[in-house]
């Protein structure tokens, strides 16, 4: 899994408040993913439903391009 910018509770906590407001703007969706956005993959990738899966990165970053 390669996530981008999540939101959680640790955000907040972390950062000072002009970098919280605008966390997570710069992907294509222009906001912070949510955890319950991007747990389900990982639920996928815990199931049978994966079994044939092998050597793939999952990317869910909000529609950033990596190595741009």
């Amino acid at each position: 899994m390669a996530p981008g910018t999540v939101w959680t509770p640790l955000i907040p906590a972390s950062f000072p408040a002009e970098q919280v407001a605008s966390w997570g703007s710069k992907n294509s969706m222009k906001r912070a993913g949510q955890p319950a956005e991007i747990a389900p993959a990982y639920v996928f990738l815990a199931s049978d439903d994966s079994s044939y899966m092998t050597g793939q990165i999952i990317h869910l970053n909000g529609g950033v391009i990596v190595n741009s």
